[in-house]
């Protein structure tokens, strides 16, 4: 009898025991965030940055795509009061971009990018060093040899100035709402010097830009091969819309809504490529090109994109 009673007892322990970790499996199911199982998931994939809290967004960031001609030049404003100016285009437009900076009350560039050292996208850099104080400077580890180039060189060493080097990985600005950073180069060697260009992402809240430079295919394929986060409302598409950028796939990677082609009315080159206007039509992508209609501007609230009136 007490035998019995002992293993009655014993039973009774054991059948607690086991239904209390059955609740504990069940809490744990339940208290996990859809979409998780302990490894990557959608929302905090291994490869890409993840998305930013739009409630932790305050004011309005604006990038203009200046009218430059056959060439580039890119200002982004945050909503700090920080400004980034991405290239300077070919040296006829210097004193242009000079003006047009200082109506936007800028008197100091708080991050300069030259994506790479062609006369279309540095040619305007010494007149803009010249006039403005500069904070970083970030340039590829690109070939060159051009005077201009040297010019530019010789300036920022004058001014006490470093050059930080542009490529995959570097971390431009790290914050809460705003993450500005470098998707290419790859750290490798390229036979055109295109491909050595900087590649920039600027994403605030849950809206983002991909600047791409001149950057071709071969580029383009090392970023898909990356697993780097491309996703972008607005691209501003490569080397001025040439057939040899902007891929099928490296176009549904970036999924935008705007492609902004920075290039000049009547150039020789024949762009923007009919090839490249016809994958842009295909994915539904609006096109908006400086030759056609000027400086282009957006503004975005961290939910939203939206284009200003230049």
């Amino acid at each position: 009898m007490r035998a019995a009673k002992i293993y009655a007892i014993i039973l009774l322990l054991l059948i607690v025991t086991f239904a209390g970790c059955r609740t504990n499996q069940v809490k744990n199911t339940g208290t996990q965030p859809a979409g998780k199982s302990g490894s990557t998931s959608q929302t905090e994939p291994s490869k890409t940055v993840p998305p930013l809290d739009a409630e932790k967004t305050n004011g309005n960031l604006e990038v203009h795509f200046l009218d430059v001609g056959q060439g580039d030049s890119i200002l982004a404003l945050f909503p700090d009061g920080e400004n980034m100016l991405v290239d300077a285009g070919p040296p006829e437009n210097g004193q242009y971009i000079v003006s047009y900076l200082e109506k936007q009350g800028i008197t100091k560039i708080d991050y300069l990018i030259a994506t790479h050292p062609h006369l279309d996208h540095i040619g305007g850099l010494e007149k803009v060093l010249k006039i403005f104080e500069t904070g970083s400077i970030y340039m590829p580890k690109a070939p060159a040899t051009t005077r201009t180039f040297e010019n530019v060189l010789l300036l920022i060493k004058e001014k006490g100035l470093k050059i930080k080097t542009a490529k995959a990985g570097v971390t431009i600005i790290n914050r809460d709402n705003l993450q500005v950073g470098f998707a290419a180069p790859a750290d490798i060697e390229y036979d055109d010097i295109n491909n050595y260009s900087a590649v920039i992402r600027i994403q605030y809240g849950e809206t983002a830009f991909l600047l791409t430079g001149d950057a071709g295919t071969v580029s383009e394929t090392r970023m898909l091969a990356s697993g780097v986060n491309l996703k972008a409302n607005i691209l501003k598409i490569g080397h001025h819309g040439s057939s040899h950028s902007s891929s099928i796939r490296f176009l549904a990677a970036v999924s935008p809504q705007y492609a902004v082609i920075s290039v000049g009315a009547g150039n020789d080159y024949g762009h923007p490529s009919e090839k490249t206007i016809a994958k842009l039509e295909k994915a539904g992508i609006k096109i908006l090109r400086t030759d056609l209609i000027g400086t282009i501007v957006f503004s975005s609230d961290g939910r939203t994109v939206s284009r200003l009136a230049a």
